[in-house]
């Protein structure tokens, strides 16, 4: 059954290579959600599940994933629990490994109590991999990154520290405790900060969850306890527009400035209002597409390139062999400039 589904995926991906080559192709097929070309029961089913369902960042992810479904003959299942929870998104694991599904990607909330959930996953059969968040201590296949943890470390620090003029106190609130994308990015802040900004300092670091009221919260709260603090960085694309959101109701625009992972409609607001300097992102929506083509290639064992022609927005997707993992690309400063270019 496997096979078969993966010739059939593999055909209408040929066939869309050779459209984009500029060749006649019929379209290869409707479908809506997680649909693709080709019959039903010969599809190839990639499942994501996200930490959680339902916010802009995993539902652009998702856009991108259904459009990858489409123009590869694949069925994308999308799957998360309403809350960014370990357990509930374990219950989801389970039910899709039941489910015998061909490929389970997750982007774990915890990585450690995940990892024998993919190995039970493995044990079935079934292909595993991560996408945005990794579980490196895991049997998958592959880990879809959406940027460096240098880059987006880089990139969060020198946003915040231009608007704070190099110098100042600045606190992180962060999401998942566990979350080891976010960690990995704290820590390379904490680097950054130490060796580029010497006269400037991280005072404090909180977790909200996934949760913009908690963080919302948190970011007045930290600045309530640190009278001279003036930076906050949104860890997350909760996070992100809660610090704004903080400053803005808090009436300090302009005396403390904000920065985070934030997606570009979320945090149109607060950077037209000056309470952000920048967001630092990706294209979520390729990232989607990126993870939904791996799995088509774990499924059907083609091993990646150095450099992969993904699609016309992806053509040299970079994979490192050593740590298993493919690169979207580099981060994106996201200022009033070009917010509007992003529709999520």
């Amino acid at each position: 059954m496997l096979s078969r589904r993966i010739t059939a995926a593999l055909a209408v991906a040929a066939a869309g290579v050779l459209a984009l080559a500029g060749c006649t192709q019929q379209n290869p097929g409707g479908g809506s959600g997680g649909g693709g070309g080709g019959g039903g029961e010969d599809r190839v089913q990639v499942a994501f599940v996200p930490k959680l369902q339902g916010i802009p960042y995993f539902e652009a992810m998702n856009t991108g994933g259904q459009k990858a479904a489409q123009e590869l003959g694949i069925e994308w299942i999308y799957r998360g629990s309403s809350t960014a929870d370990p357990g509930a998104q374990t219950e989801i694991v389970n039910s899709l490994i039941q489910q015998r599904v061909d490929v389970l990607v997750v982007a774990p909330n915890d990585p450690d109590s995940m990892a024998p959930v993919l190995q039970e996953a493995a044990d079935a059969g079934i292909k595993v991999m991560t996408a945005d968040t990794d579980a490196p201590n895991s049997v998958r296949e592959a880990f879809v990154n959406q940027a460096s943890p240098d880059g987006i470390g880089t990139a969060l620090t020198d946003a915040l520290l231009e608007a704070m003029g190099g110098q100042g106190k600045y606190a992180i609130v962060s999401c998942g405790q566990t979350a080891a994308n976010l960690n990995s990015w704290i820590e390379v802040q904490k680097k950054v900060t130490a060796e580029k900004y010497p006269n400037a300092e991280i005072v404090d670091i909180v977790y909200a969850g996934e949760d913009e009221a908690q963080s919302v919260s948190m970011a007045k709260d930290l600045m309530n306890a640190h009278p001279d603090l003036t930076g906050l960085v949104g860890e997350c694309t909760a996070s992100a527009p809660g610090v704004a959101k903080a400053v803005t109701e808090a009436g300090k625009v302009g005396q403390v400035f904000t920065t985070g992972l934030g997606t570009p409609q979320s945090m149109k607001q607060y950077l037209e209002n000056g309470s952000s300097s920048a967001a630092i992102l990706w294209d979520v929506e390729q990232l989607g597409y990126l993870t939904a083509w791996a799995g088509l290639q774990v499924a059907s064992g083609t091993p990646f390139q150095a450099t992969n022609n993904v699609n016309p927005e992806l053509p040299a997707v970079a994979w490192d062999a050593g740590s298993k993992t493919l690169l979207l690309g580099d981060p994106l400063r996201i200022t009033t400039d070009n917010v509007d270019q992003y529709q999520y």
